[in-house]
């Protein structure tokens, strides 16, 4: 009996240590001439299948690795392969910082297995990872590649033009879709030509764009989220960049302040781009044709800032700065200015005795826009308030656990005249928390990421519970189904005159007191915006580089607060009667996005392709209607072309198409003199009306019945780089933009009943010089 015992213990105490002889390998991948994180890469020890990709940060993890030596690999698009002897020992955490050099000539056959590999392990429903590398594909405007022009490719994703173009996601106006730049809420990232963000392509490091269905970590909107990561600056050498074109100049400048004493050591650097638009005194220059006497009445300047401590470990701390202006005069038709400016910073921990990482962030934003129309009353709205998180990422093998807080405060002051030209305005204060958690899990084939946030709005004393959940299940190892889906909730809304054919002007409203009480014969209960998404599709790998991307969706807008454009009578005792449609300053709605988007992409040494189908349907309904929003866009089509020549890849040649379904628009029924009697009751009104001060009212039809034409354009460009050292390059980059002068529509003045048209034919040519 004692033997027996005596044995049980042995083969207990040798399974424990069975269990036990496994250790966990992290580290971050940098870029050796930079310092600068490589994203997205491929790290696994030579000679098995344990392996991790790095994230945002250049951040890998790879846990339950059995106790021994290796060979670390260390693959990616445009590096060389490195290798590096590692030894992983029994419960303890090996760190190693890996720096990869760029390839020579980035031609070569770099193992696309990372990426392949997240494809299998991670859910990635309704998200487009775009990078430098992708905003380098699209032709690129004025001689500059541009976030503004890359996420216009994107399946789901509408602009509304050229000019005045305004972001729309999935059936979500641009107040539904949050910005965030390294964590901080940005209220506009567009400038008014639809062409340019506020965001410098050469600081963005990633950014991710979720359509639809994403997790808990993101709250406070509901229909979309785009996070945007900037990247560090050059920890080495004093870098940058000059550029000029008819267009605009941009520049970047990037260095040490204080040197890593060591490969792998702490550093501090910075990183500072100024952009600036002259298009209003250059168009008059080099495009006399345009048939505007101010010429093309542009004008904005983007400055950013940021200072980077990396510490020994590759804990990380950011400061940031940001101040974008707008500046545009439509012809004949307004004057729209804004401004937004703030300050942040985030951090990212690496306790070197736990597989925990800590997130942080905190920042301050003020956003002011106006617009002065003619014949019309001004509209003017503020914004600015702070934001703050915490989060703690936990990884147990290719499994992630993610929980955080969230705190948001911000100040809203708005003033609007509906199109009953009654005067609508708020001033009010809000606060928000949130707490959420989430969880993937890698089953077999199957991989699962349920998700729960718990949104506590404060100055409306209304708690949102929002279960989440996303899926995914390897069929094969090229087919793959997927799906995301949850509820959603926000406090801000946006007001904009249903009657524009083009929305110029977002104002920014937190959920307002002055809601009917009754909607479609139920209570309104709440009053914040609601939303329930459910997405699902598939992926296939038709070849080895060839995949397809097949998504359908539904969101229901299942509360909606909107401007009253029917009020009429002002909301007192005196009009108890009157029913609420008429006299309040807001109504509820409801709302229906459904459509479904393929996408097809190849991406093979010299030749990249991109083709994007989108069909979609976008309804509201309110007390009186059913209507389609002005961002109603059927059918979309955009196919993007890139080819790279010459031994060396200098030269680039890139072309993309674009097709739009015609947008909904109201249209003008009648005109009358609009008189304001000021001689009251002896006014004569059968003269009154020749009189020059006499303004001219118009009689609306019924919202959104017309449809505009069909938009298609096509764009070239084609780029030169001349190396004159390792560092040094010169970039010469000629652009068309509407090569065939198609004559789409912008909008129509009413007033004087003429068509006004986007941009005509745009070429450009552009100079860049890195250093």
């Amino acid at each position: 009996m004692k033997n027996s015992v005596k044995v049980l213990l042995l083969l207990l105490l040798s399974t424990a240590g069975a269990f036990a002889q496994t250790g966990t390998l992290r580290g971050f991948v940098y870029e050796k001439g930079s310092g600068e994180p490589v994203i997205f890469t491929n790290v696994f020890l030579k000679g098995t299948t344990i392996g991790s990709a790095t994230d945002v940060n250049g951040f890998y993890q790879i846990m339950k690795v059995p106790v021994g030596s290796y060979q670390l690999a260390v693959t990616g698009l445009g590096y060389d392969t490195i290798f590096k002897d590692i030894t992983v020992k029994a419960n303890e955490i090996t760190s190693e910082k890996l720096y990869m050099e760029k390839a020579a000539i980035k031609l070569g056959t770099a193992s696309i297995s990372a990426e392949k590999e997240e494809a299998k392990t991670e859910v990635k429903i309704s998200i487009n990872k775009i990078t430098p590398r992708e905003m380098k594909m699209v032709p690129s405007v004025g001689g500059e590649p541009d976030f503004a022009q890359v996420l216009q490719i994107q399946p789901g994703v509408i602009f509304t033009g050229d000019q005045g173009g305004q972001l729309y996601i999935r059936g979500g106006s641009p107040v539904q879709n949050k910005v965030l730049l390294d964590g901080m809420v940005i209220y506009n990232p567009f400038h008014s030509i639809g062409l340019f963000s506020v965001f410098d392509t050469d600081i963005i490091r990633n950014a991710d764009v979720y359509t639809g269905g994403f997790t808990a970590e993101y709250g406070g909107r509901i229909s979309s989220i785009m996070d945007i990561t900037t990247k560090n600056g050059n920890t080495n050498r004093i870098s940058g960049k000059i550029s000029a074109s008819p267009f605009g100049a941009n520049a970047i400048l990037e260095g040490p302040i204080v040197k890593p004493k060591q490969e792998g050591g702490g550093g501090l650097s910075f990183i500072f781009s100024g952009k600036t638009s002259y298009l209003q005194q250059s168009s008059k220059v080099f495009y006399p044709y345009i048939n505007n006497k101010n010429g093309l009445p542009f004008n904005y300047t983007d400055l950013y800032g940021k200072i980077s401590a990396t510490g020994g470990n590759g804990s990380k701390f950011n400061l940031f700065g940001f101040n974008f202006t707008d500046n545009v005069k439509y012809q004949a038709l307004s004057n729209l200015k804004w401004n937004q400016y703030g300050v942040g910073s985030n951090f990212i921990l690496v306790p070197g005795g736990s597989t925990t990482l800590i997130q942080g962030n905190f920042a301050y934003s003020n956003y002011k826009i106006s617009l002065g129309e003619q014949d019309q009353k001004p509209r003017e709205s503020s914004i600015n308030g702070f934001n703050l998180g915490l989060a703690f990422v936990y990884y147990t093998g290719k499994n992630e656990l993610k929980y955080g807080l969230e705190v948001l405060g911000f100040k809203t002051d708005f003033t609007f005249y509906n199109s009953a030209d009654r005067k609508i305005e708020q001033a009010e204060n809000t606060t928000e928390f949130a707490a959420y958690v989430k969880y993937r899990a890698n089953i077999g084939k199957l991989v699962l990421e349920p998700s729960f946030r718990f949104q506590y709005y404060a100055s409306l004393s209304t708690p949102s519970f929002e279960p989440r959940l996303g899926a995914k299940y390897n069929i094969t190892d090229w087919l793959r189904i997927k799906y995301a889906g949850g509820l959603y909730s926000q406090n801000l809304l946006s007001a904009n005159s249903d009657r524009d054919v083009v929305n110029l002007f977002y104002g920014f409203l937190s959920g307002p007191d002055n809601l009917p009480k009754q909607f479609q014969g139920e209570d309104v209960t709440h009053k914040l915006q609601k939303s329930i998404h459910n997405i699902a599709g598939f992926e296939v790998d038709l070849t080895k580089r060839i995949s397809l991307n097949i998504e359908g969706y539904i969101k229901h807008f299942t509360q909606l607060t909107n401007i009253n454009r029917d009020k009429l009578f002002d909301d007192n005792a005196a009009n108890a009667d009157i029913p609420d449609v008429l006299k309040k300053d807001y109504i509820v709605e409801k709302g229906k996005a459904m459509g479904i988007d393929f996408l097809l992409k190849y991406d093979y040494k010299r030749f990249y392709f991109w083709g994007v189908y989108s069909l979609a349907k976008s309804t509201r309904t309110d007390e009186l209607r059913t209507y389609a929003p002005v961002f109603d866009r059927r059918h979309n089509v955009n196919v993007v072309a890139a080819y790279k020549l010459g031994k060396s890849l200098s030269w680039e040649l890139s072309a993309r198409w674009n097709l739009g379904s015609g947008f909904p628009f109201t249209k003008t029924q009648g005109y009358y003199p609009n008189l304001n009697f000021s001689g009251g009751i002896t006014t004569d009104y059968t003269t009154a009306n020749n009189t020059k001060n006499t303004s001219l009212g118009i009689v609306y039809g019924d919202i959104n019945t017309g449809r505009l034409s069909y938009y298609h354009r096509f764009d070239i460009s084609v780029k030169k780089t001349f190396t004159f050292t390792k560092n040094t390059t010169l970039e010469l980059n000629l652009s068309v933009t509407n090569v065939y002068n198609r004559e789409n529509v912008f909008y129509f003045d009413r007033i004087k009943y003429e068509r006004v048209n986007q941009l005509p034919i745009l070429p450009s040519l552009g100079i860049a010089f890195r250093f």
